[in-house]
């Protein structure tokens, strides 16, 4: 008899891991034994259980289980004097003022992680900063409070269940998906009235795997990729904040997968295996050996490519590639140059104006952007403008603009930044007197005509002579000016852009995201995510094409870019620069080193012929399996 764990179908219904069978069927259940001709014992086999979910963060964690509990708290309601209100009002507003001091807490505890996982993170502990700072939610409290005069604790849930019955009635996905966002801060606000202090993940046996029914981001946040080896979810979307921040921390991590927790004691030794979307609990041995031994095979090619740091990113055909990193701190540097980052292709500012009460003045933006480019040693650094706005409200804004109806297609990036010209004036002229000090490149966000990008050139021009004026040393000539092309808007018109500016530098994600108006993070639509998707390509086509025409450079910064599985398609289009982070360098290039430009143009031109994604990712699939 096969020594087989029970079927996926057995334990909850098996679904597709992100990007990998590129038509986003369901795969059929796979066996999980190493061995089909060990025999194991009936109780060893009624005890192991085989789990499938969405595979969102790639990699292979065996250790003991922690199981956190998910039990709700019971939440006290009752009736507040009318001479206790006020009092009563003061206790929730020193419970918001605790919750906005542990976000701020959390937000600083972020800037150690990876680059994109801490922008990822501390744009999200923004909005929720902004919910507890005279947001809808905290004036709603207050108002039931006094009117209905009841505890702060019954009037969040209140005020909880309103918001989120007006967002159901809006019929709207993306904010059906915010209140999960709201509620998060409302479990806050209510573990402070009740005293009950969270319970981080600090004092686990090294190794170990987190099950749970959900992790927010917070949560994700807080693990410690050197005691924590992976976790699994009952909940959760492949393209979530949460699944992000796996990814960014290199956590393995499988999410959606019923009936884990069932029965789960902890200790019990798990597997995650977030390739195949698999969580294996307490396998018999020979299942054990063969996942320790893919273990070890993974971490030998993660140590493999760390030789090839100092070779050229070049084509079996000798076309050279250049390969940047996107950035957000000081910090990042010795991370990109470690991995062999030839650049800086996406340095994002926004860090600058988060999470605090005034505005960072031109000297400290120099001061930043200035160690920045000395930091590369003469390595272009390419500098986006701010992009706040929208879900990346800073919570100094949140008052003069309030909460966005559609965050996603509101005021923010370049949009805000013509609105308020001093915001953008000050970081140009930080901007042009960084550039003395190395060669720097300025990246202009959300850009979807020529008027805008004419209307920045004119404001760096006037702030040029200003400095001048001021007998400030400035970048002579002026850095060039790019545009970020991500909406489909720009893409279209990218011949009449191309010369507006001096390079292009596709940000796929927003790209794919408005697009095929899916956002990403709500997991109801997150599996419809595809950039693959033939109007995708197209639009990246287009792109890359109207630059090539017009002689300036094109790069890819979005998260394909930083994906072997693209990178042939990518440079079969014409892309000859990609950025991405760090840790993705070294496996980029050693699919570049592996590629024959020539066939990868062949591939790339029967592709942009097909109709159908699942045709697509077929295509490129069989194309990447050839070496």
């Amino acid at each position: 008899m096969k020594n087989d764990l029970p079927p996926a179908g057995q334990t909850g219904g098996p679904v597709s891991g992100p990007d990998r069978g590129g038509s986003g069927g369901t795969p059929s259940p796979e066996p999980v034994s190493a061995s089909a001709s060990t025999a194991v014992s009936t109780a060893a086999s009624a005890a192991a259980r085989a789990l499938r979910g969405l595979g969102v963060s790639p990699g292979i964690a065996i250790g003991p289980a922690h199981v956190v509990e998910s039990g709700a708290v019971a939440i006290p309601e009752y009736a507040v004097e009318p001479q206790a209100v006020e009092a009563e009002v003061a206790r929730f507003n020193e419970a918001a003022t605790k919750a906005r001091r542990q976000i701020k807490k959390l937000k600083s505890k972020a800037l150690v992680l990876p680059d994109s996982a801490s922008e990822e993170i501390g744009f999200l502990l923004d909005a929720h900063l902004s919910m507890v700072t005279n947001s809808r939610l905290t004036r709603g409290v207050e108002h039931r409070i006094k009117q209905d005069r009841i505890n702060a604790e019954a009037a969040i849930q209140a005020e909880i269940a309103a918001i989120a019955a007006t967002f159901a009635g809006m019929d709207d996905a993306y904010l059906a998906a915010r209140i999960d966002d709201i509620r998060e801060v409302g479990r806050r606000l209510t573990r402070n009235l009740m005293k009950q202090e969270y319970r981080a993940f600090s004092s686990l046996p090294p190794g170990s795997i987190i099950l749970a029914e959900e992790l927010t981001p917070a949560d994700t946040a807080l693990l410690d990729p050197t005691v924590v080896g992976g976790f699994a979810t009952v909940l959760g979307g492949a393209e979530g904040h949460t699944a992000i921040l796996a990814r960014s921390l290199g956590l393995p991590a499988v999410l959606g997968a019923p009936g884990l927790l069932a029965g789960v004691r902890n200790g019990v030794t798990v597997v995650v295996d977030g390739l195949q979307g698999r969580v294996l609990i307490d396998p018999p041995a020979d299942v054990l050996a063969d996942y320790s031994e893919r273990r070890a095979a993974r971490e030998r090619e993660r140590q493999g490519l760390k030789s090839l740091r100092k070779l050229p990113a070049v084509t079996r055909d000798g076309t050279a590639i250049t390969l940047m990193a996107n950035l957000e701190l000081p910090r990042d540097l010795d991370h990109a140059l470690e991995h062999g980052a030839q650049g800086i292709g996406l340095l994002r500012t926004e860090f600058m104006f988060m999470n605090r009460d005034h505005l960072p003045d031109e000297d400290e933006q120099y001061a930043v952007l200035r160690t920045m480019i000395e930091g590369m040693g003469g390595r272009t650094v390419t500098a986006r403008t701010m992009d706040l706005g929208g879900e990346k409200l800073a919570g100094w804004m949140a008052g003069r603009y309030g909460e966005p109806a559609n965050p996603a297609l509101g005021l923010r990036a370049i949009r805000l930044g013509l609105r308020e010209p001093k915001l953008l004036e000050t970081q140009l002229a930080a901007m042009l007197r960084a550039g003395v000090h190395g060669p720097l490149r300025i990246l202009l966000p959300m850009i979807a005509s020529v008027t805008e990008v004419q209307k920045v050139r004119e404001m760096m021009g006037q702030v040029a002579r200003r400095l001048r004026r001021r007998g400030v040393a400035i970048a002579d000539p002026l850095p060039p000016v790019g545009v970020m092309v991500e909406v489909p808007g720009a893409a279209l018109a990218a011949d009449a852009l191309a010369y507006a500016a001096d390079f292009f530098s596709i940000g796929t994600n927003d790209l794919t995201q408005y697009t095929l108006a899916i956002d990403r993070a709500d997991e109801q639509v997150a599996t419809l995510y595809d950039p693959l998707h033939p109007a995708v390509l197209r639009l990246i086509q287009f792109t890359v094409e109207a630059a090539l025409r017009a002689r300036i450079p094109v790069s890819v910064c979005g998260e394909i870019a930083g994906d072997p599985r693209y990178t042939a398609l990518l440079l079969g289009l014409g892309v000859r620069e990609l950025s991405m982070a760090p840790l993705a360098v070294p496996a980029v290039k050693k699919r570049i080193r592996a590629l024959d430009l020539v066939e990868a143009g062949r591939r790339a031109r029967v592709i942009m012929d097909q109709s159908d994604s699942g045709r697509i990712a077929t295509l490129l699939d069989d194309f990447n399996a050839i070496l």
